[in-house]
């Protein structure tokens, strides 16, 4: 066996990628369990849809979890390493938050259910910035690409359970029984965090809640090219996030075909083939290195894109297959290189404040320009929308050029 190959075997067969995988299910289970899956509870109980619509607030923990991570940073829990004893503790609490849901009554205890659900939502932002935190300082620079690619499957996984088979459940079996399934599900969780490898860092960990809070920002931007980096965590993956915002819209209005076309194709297909594509970048990268892999799958991404433009020009579902799958498996790749960009940029010390902080400000581009995609389509017409999602990509890997001795530090 050739010594690349003995590499990738070893990375691919690390205990901690084990552990990446089952911590990734637990953090992706409980996201939709006080969203989609809990406002079809609500939607066949006959809860008011102004109700219903309210609960939507119960999200915004996961929009500003970058507030309290500095805590996380700061303090152990007990004498546990300092990720193990806040993934236990959230973990915990999670499945109680859970059981919670399963005992309340939608018709009389709405509250109740409102407050367990803020409760779970606050938790599992919680555990998030605890396995984020995790990964960051537990796998070494060869391991975060397929580390990532493998978190983001397991946790897309979870996300299915959550949404997809609990609907089904609750249907047949009940709400309260299947949320009671769901906390016991957090036990994966539990067990893998207690058995999960980690590099104990409390002795990196800051003296003082201050030094938690500024320290992280005064680390980053020690850096000569922080500013630089800042833009590229913004701009890497806009052009494909920008070409994602329509997507569903185009497939249907632009290219005529039908939602069950569409489901089947983009939303199912596509989610596998987004997948294959992460694990296979993540590999991939072992024997690119970070800076090769992001800038080749970045080209990828944004030459995928202009796939659509083809499409409306030259309908037809075999190309609609292809359009799609190949645009899922770069977006694959470029997400198992981001991710593993974000946790290069983050130093031990406050790895859990850091990667939350950029985390949020990769969302930024997506946010506040993604609403711009309807009038610009409106303004032109699809083939155009996504050529210009084509040039949206290339500041991005522009910066990334610039960016690429210091990226090369950041791998080593």
């Amino acid at each position: 066996m050739s010594t690349r190959l003995q590499r990738m075997h070893a990375v691919a067969s690390s205990p901690k990628q084990l552990a990446v995988l089952f911590l990734g299910f637990a953090s992706g289970l409980p996201l939709l369990l006080t969203s989609g899956t809990l406002q079809a509870w609500l939607t066949m109980e006959d809860i008011d849809l102004k109700t219903i619509g309210l609960f939507a607030l119960v999200g915004l923990p996961y929009t500003l979890k970058f507030l309290w991570a500095p805590i996380l940073d700061r303090f152990a829990v007990g004498h546990f390493a300092r990720r193990r004893g806040w993934m236990l503790l959230t973990q915990a609490l999670i499945a109680a938050g859970l059981l919670g849901l399963a005992v309340s009554d939608a018709q009389t205890q709405i509250w109740q259910i409102a407050i367990f659900a803020l409760m779970v939502a606050f938790l599992s932002a919680t555990q998030d910035i605890a396995i984020d935190a995790w990964r960051t300082d537990t796998l070494d620079a060869p391991e975060r690409g397929l580390g990532a690619a493998v978190f983001v499957m397991a946790y897309r996984i979870g996300m299915l359970v959550a949404g997809s088979a609990a609907l089904v459940m609750g249907d047949h079996i009940g709400w309260p029984l299947t949320y009671a399934i769901m906390a016991m599900l957090m036990g994966v969780g539990l067990v893998t965090a207690w058995f999960a490898p980690e590099k104990d860092t409390r002795e990196l960990a800051p003296r003082t809640i201050r030094e938690a809070v500024v320290g992280p920002m005064k680390a980053f931007f020690s850096r000569p090219e922080a500013w630089t980096l800042i833009l590229l965590v913004i701009l890497y993956k806009f052009g494909d996030a920008f070409a994602g915002t329509l997507t569903t819209a185009f497939l249907i209005r632009g290219a005529g075909f039908t939602a069950t076309d569409v489901g089947l194709i983009n939303n199912g297909a596509g989610l596998i083939v987004t997948i294959i594509g992460g694990l296979f970048g993540g590999l991939w990268m072992i024997k690119l290195g970070l800076f090769r892999a992001l800038m080749l799958f970045g080209v990828l991404q944004a030459i995928t894109n202009l796939g659509y433009a083809w499409l409306y020009e030259w309908n037809s579902y075999g190309l609609m297959v292809a359009v799609i799958s190949l645009e899922n498996f770069a977006g694959g790749l470029g997400t198992a290189a981001f991710v593993a960009l974000l946790m290069a940029l983050c130093d031990k010390e406050y790895s859990a404040t850091q990667y939350a902080l950029l985390s949020a400000i990769a969302a930024l581009g997506r946010i506040y320009l993604g609403p711009t995609a309807g009038f610009i389509v409106e303004a032109v017409d699809w083939s155009i929308f996504f050529i210009l999602t084509f040039l949206a990509a290339l500041p991005g890997l522009w910066l990334l050029w610039r960016a690429r001795h210091t990226i090369h530090r950041l791998d080593q």
